[in-house]
């Protein structure tokens, strides 16, 4: 990937990537985009990420994989079984560039991450 000024957009970020992570980026990104219809794109930490309440999910390319971050242990662990296929760490999930991405578990992913966040909104909304 080529190193420059940081993107504007998620369009200016999947310019900069190789075409074979840019294809699963933007698989990835529509299966999130079809999870998540009221959630806004934006770069944060220099990386694409999907807003809804707050942060939802996060996506990134590198050398040999591209990362979801779901911001959520709690989703992590709750889908741990389907996620043994695939190498995690507690705030990421790695998919290979060679196998097809798991568009019905990212779903899932991303719906958790929804209520998630709502509850979180709605918890802010009592304190007040």
């Amino acid at each position: 990937m080529k190193k420059s000024t940081p993107a504007r957009d998620i369009d200016a970020y999947l310019a900069t990537v190789p075409a074979v992570p840019r294809a699963t980026l933007e698989k990835l990104r529509r299966t999130i985009q079809a999870a998540a219809p009221k959630a806004t794109e934006k770069i944060s930490y220099q990386i694409p990420t999907f807003d809804y309440l707050g942060s939802l999910v996060a996506l990134a390319a590198f050398k040999n994989h591209c990362s979801l971050f779901p911001m959520s242990m709690a989703v992590i662990a709750a889908h741990q079984r389907e996620l043994e296929p695939y190498e995690t760490s507690k705030g990421t999930i790695r998919f290979p560039l060679d196998k097809p991405l798991p568009a019905g578990l990212i779903k899932k992913m991303v719906k958790a991450r929804i209520k998630e966040n709502e509850a979180r909104a709605r918890q802010r909304q009592l304190r007040k």
